[in-house]
C-alpha cells in the first residue's frame, strides 16, 4: 500500500467555494494546508473534490475514514471510491485522513432505535432516519457495530462518481468537446479520437468549476472492482513487513514509556516507592499519570523491565474482589427493582407457564478480554504550540478531544494520525493507551513520548464483556414449543462505556437483550425481560456485544425446547421462522451441510441462527465425541448482508468470526481475585488451536431489503452451535462458557 498524505483539521465549507487555489466541493471537505505541504510553485494545486477524493498534479488521494483493525475496511471504502472514480484498486494512495464531522458514521443508526433490522415499516425508517441525522449533527466519527458498509455503500460511490464527472467537465471544457462524447478508464478521460488525459492533469481545471452534483450511480450489473474478489490494498505491505502499526513507528529523540496502573479497575495510587527502578540501566524517570504510573527509559525493554520494579501502594476498587461475589451480584439481580425493561411480551406467558412440563435452564457467559495481537501502544509529541498523537483507534474525535483536555491545547491544534491496528475486537474503542501517553508527554512537553504496554498490563487494564447470565424457562410438548421466558442479567455495556466518555446512558440498556430480542421465531407465548447487575467490573464492547452472550442463551434453550418437542433441530427453526429472508438463510445452511438428521456413531451436528446488526446468519457445526475429547471436523455458515462486495475478504471475516468465537467458547474466561484479573496472557486465555481448527464453508445470500457488514455478525451463533453440536453428539447439555470446564476438546 503506498503511504497516504496527511491532512489537517479544518472548519468545513457547505457547497462549493475556491479554497487556496483549489476549489472544494461537496457538503463538507478538507483545507489545503496538507502534510507534507505541496512545494512552493508547485501548480496546479490539488483539487479537493470533496470529503473522499483529492486530486493533486501528481497523485489521486481516497480517503477511508473508518478506522482499519484488520477488518479491511480501508480496502472495501478504496475500492468503493474507485469503483465510480474509474480507478484501479492499486492507482490511488490510501488516508484515514482527519477526525471530522463529515465522517460521521451514519450506518449507526439503526443501533440507536426501538425496532429490528428487519422492521421496515415506515415508522421504523422515520425513526432510522432521524437518528442518522442525530448522528451527523453530532459529527460521531466511530467505527464499530459492523456499520462500515452500510455508512460508506452509497456516500462513497456517490464521492467517487462526482468526482469522475467533475473532471470530465473540466476535460470537456479544455478539448471544447461535449461531456457526453467522453469516456474514463482507469484515472484518465479518454477522448473520441482515443487521446487520453490523466485526472492528476486535470486538477487545476477541475479546481476552476462548479461541482458536477447530479450524478447517477452504474447499476452493479457495470461493476469493475465490486463483487468481485479483490486483493485488498494493505495486503502486500503486510505480507512484506512495510506496514507501520503503532508499535513500529519511531520518531528523534523519542523515549520510551511503560506503565503500571492499578489492576482494580478505577481505583486510585496511594503511593509508591519507584528507588529501585531508578537504579535501573536506562531509566531517566518515574512520572505519575491517572491510577498508576509511568516509567521513562531509553527503550521499551527497560522501561517495562523497571516498571514491574516500582513499589506501589493500590487503593481499593468499589467492585467485589473475587469472582464468586460478582456470580453472586449477578445472581441477586434477578429481583423486581433490578429489572430494566420487559422487551418482547406476546400471548400469555405466565398460563402457559403455570401447568406441568416446564422446562428450566440457567445459563452463564464469562467476562472475556478482547487480547489483540498487537498490544496498546500511543505515540504522543506535545509542545507548547500543539499536540500530534499517531494511535490506531475507533472513535478519532474522541482521542482528539481527549487530548485537547489534558494539554490544555484548543482541538485544533491537536493533530490525530489515525493507523492501521493489530486487531481490536472493541480494544480501541477504549482509551486505556490514550490518556497516559497524553499525561506522561504533557510533562515532557518537546520529547516523542511512545507509549508501549506490556501483554499483562493489556490484560489488566482491559475493560473485558459483559459478565451475564439467563435463566429461561419454557414449555414443548405436542410436537411445538409453546412459550418461552428469557430472563437476562448483565453487567450493562453502553453505561459503563459511555460513563467513560462522559457521555451517560439512561434507562434500560440495549445490548443486554441482543441475540434474543430479534428472534423471528413464531412463539405463541414469549416474553424478554432483561435486568442489571451493577456494581461490578467494567465491562466494554468486545466483539458483537450483547449478542456474543444473548446468542448462546437463545440457541441453546431453543435448541432444548427443540428437542423437548421431539422435533429436527434445523427444520423447526426453518418452520418457526416469520421472515422470509431469515428463513432461507437456515435453508441455506442445511443445504450446505446436506442436513439428514442425527449422524450416529458419535458424531453429532448443532445448529444456530442468530440476527445481529440486522445480518441473519445461521451456522452448523459438526463434531466428534472420540476418546480424548470432542473433535471439530466441519463448520457451515449462511448469511445475509445483500450485495456481498469482497468475496474474498468476506469469506476470511465470516471464518475468522468463527474461529474467534469458536476459541472462545472452549477455552476462555477472565476471573478476578483480590480485584484483578488473574488470567493476563495468552497461555490463561487460550483460543482455538491450528490443529483444532475445522474446515468452514461460507455462503453469502443477498436477499435482504439493505446492505450489511459481517465482522461481528458470525459470532453469536458459534458457540450454541458448537454446544448443540456436542449435546448431539454425547447428550450432554453445556450451558455456561468456556466449555473446556465440562469437557475436553482434542
Amino acid at each position: 500500500m503506498k503511504d497516504g498524505m496527511t491532512f489537517s483539521r479544518r472548519a468545513f465549507l457547505f457547497g462549493s467555494a475556491a479554497v487556496a487555489g483549489g476549489v472544494a466541493f461537496g457538503p463538507a471537505v478538507f483545507a489545503q494546508d496538507m502534510a507534507p505541504p505541496l512545494p512552493q510553485g508547485a501548480a496546479p494545486p490539488a483539487a479537493t473534490i470533496n470529503p473522499w477524493v483529492v486530486i493533486g498534479p501528481e497523485r489521486i488521494t481516497v480517503v477511508t475514514p473508518h478506522a482499519d483493525v484488520g477488518q479491511g475496511v480501508a480496502s472495501v471504502q478504496a475500492a468503493l471510491i474507485a469503483e465510480e472514480l474509474d480507478i484501479d484498486l492499486d492507482q490511488p494512495d490510501v488516508s484515514f485522513g482527519p477526525p471530522d464531522p463529515a465522517y460521521a458514521n451514519t450506518g449507526l443508526a439503526g443501533e440507536f432505535v426501538p425496532f429490528e433490522a428487519y422492521d421496515l415499516s415506515p415508522e421504523a425508517e422515520a425513526a432510522r432516519k432521524q437518528a442518522a441525522d442525530w448522528i451527523a449533527s453530532q459529527g460521531m466519527q466511530m467505527t464499530g457495530g459492523s456499520s462500515t458498509v452500510p455508512d460508506s455503500y452509497d456516500k462513497l460511490r456517490l464521492a467517487g462518481a462526482v468526482a469522475r464527472e467533475t473532471v470530465k467537465a473540466a476535460a470537456a471544457k479544455r478539448s471544447g468537446m461535449a461531456v457526453a462524447d467522453l469516456t474514463t478508464e482507469a484515472g484518465q478521460v479518454v477522448l473520441p479520437d482515443g487521446t487520453r488525459i490523466p485526472y492528476t492533469e486535470l486538477a487545476a481545471e477541475a479546481a476552476a468549476i462548479p461541482p458536477v452534483e447530479n450524478v447517477a450511480l452504474r447499476d452493479p450489473s457495470e461493476w469493475r472492482i465490486l463483487g468481485k474478489p479483490m486483493q485488498r490494498v494493505d495486503v502486500e505491505a503486510k505480507a512484506t513487513g512495510a506496514m507501520k502499526f503503532g508499535l513500529d513507528l519511531t520518531l528523534d529523540g523519542m523515549v520510551y514509556a511503560a506503565l503500571r496502573v492499578n489492576p482494580y479497575k478505577g481505583a486510585g495510587l496511594n503511593g509508591y516507592d519507584a528507588a529501585e527502578a531508578l537504579a535501573m540501566p536506562g531509566v531517566s524517570s518515574v512520572v505519575e499519570v491517572t491510577n498508576g504510573i509511568a516509567v521513562i527509559a531509553s527503550n521499551s525493554w527497560y522501561a517495562m523491565r523497571a516498571a514491574e520494579a516500582v513499589k506501589c501502594d493500590w487503593a481499593q476498587g468499589d467492585y467485589p474482589p473475587d469472582q464468586s461475589e460478582h456470580w453472586a451480584v449477578m445472581e441477586a439481580s434477578f429481583a423486581d427493582e433490578h429489572r430494566e425493561k420487559i422487551w418482547r411480551d406476546e400471548g400469555d406467558v405466565d398460563t402457559a407457564l403455570a401447568g406441568d412440563g416446564v422446562i428450566e435452564a440457567e445459563y452463564r457467559a464469562p467476562y472475556l478480554a478482547h487480547q489483540p495481537l498487537e498490544p496498546l501502544s500511543a505515540l504522543v509529541l506535545v509542545t507548547d504550540e500543539g499536540a500530534e498523537i499517531w494511535v490506531g483507534h475507533q472513535i478519532p474525535n474522541a482521542v482528539q478531544g481527549m487530548v485537547a483536555q489534558i494539554t490544555g491545547h484548543p482541538v485544533e491544534k491537536v493533530v490525530f494520525h489515525n493507523l492501521y491496528s493489530g486487531g481490536s475486537f472493541g480494544h480501541r474503542l477504549e482509551f486505556e493507551n490514550i490518556r497516559p501517553a497524553a499525561e506522561v508527554a504533557n510533562k515532557m512537553r518537546g520529547t516523542p513520548v511512545k507509549l508501549i504496554f506490556s501483554r499483562e498490563e493489556d490484560f489488566l487494564q482491559d475493560f473485558p464483556r459483559q459478565l451475564s447470565m439467563a435463566r429461561l424457562r419454557g414449555v414443548a410438548r405436542e410436537g411445538t414449543i409453546e412459550a418461552a421466558e428469557f430472563l437476562i442479567s448483565s453487567t450493562p455495556v453502553m453505561a459503563s462505556q459511555m460513563g467513560r466518555l462522559g457521555m451517560p446512558v439512561e434507562g434500560p440498556d440495549a445490548q443486554t437483550p441482543m441475540g434474543v430480542r430479534p428472534m423471528s421465531y413464531g412463539i405463541p407465548n414469549l416474553r424478554v425481560s432483561t435486568y442489571a447487575a451493577t456494581g461490578l467490573s467494567p465491562v466494554s464492547s468486545w466483539r458483537s456485544v450483547g449478542a456474543s452472550t444473548g446468542g448462546f442463551f437463545s440457541e441453546s434453550f431453543i435448541d432444548e425446547l427443540i428437542h423437548a418437542a421431539g422435533l429436527d433441530p434445523l427444520q423447526a427453526r426453518i418452520d418457526m421462522c416469520k421472515i422470509d429472508y431469515h428463513r432461507k438463510v437456515i435453508e441455506a445452511a442445511g443445504e450446505m451441510c446436506g442436513w439428514q438428521g442425527p449422524l450416529g456413531d458419535g458424531k453429532g451436528r448443532g445448529v444456530a441462527f442468530v440476527e445481529s446488526f440486522g445480518v441473519p446468519v445461521c451456522e452448523v457445526v459438526e463434531v466428534t465425541a472420540t476418546e480424548n475429547g470432542i473433535r471439530l471436523d466441519n463448520v457451515w455458515v449462511a448469511a445475509d448482508v445483500g450485495p456481498v462486495l469482497d468475496p474474498v475478504n468476506f469469506q476470511n471475516l465470516v471464518q475468522g468470526g468463527v474461529v474467534w468465537a469458536l476459541g472462545h467458547a472452549m477455552n476462555c474466561e477472565l476471573t478476578y481475585a483480590g480485584g484483578q484479573v488473574q488470567q493476563t496472557n495468552y497461555q490463561a486465555h487460550e483460543g482455538m488451536r491450528i490443529h483444532q481448527c475445522p474446515a468452514i464453508e461460507v455462503r453469502g445470500l443477498a436477499n435482504g431489503p439493505k446492505i450489511r457488514g459481517i465482522g461481528e455478525p458470525p459470532v453469536p451463533p458459534a458457540a450454541p452451535a458448537l454446544a448443540n453440536a456436542i449435546f448431539a453428539a454425547t447428550g450432554q447439555r453445556i450451558r455456561e462458557m468456556p466449555f473446556n470446564r465440562f469437557i475436553d476438546f482434542v
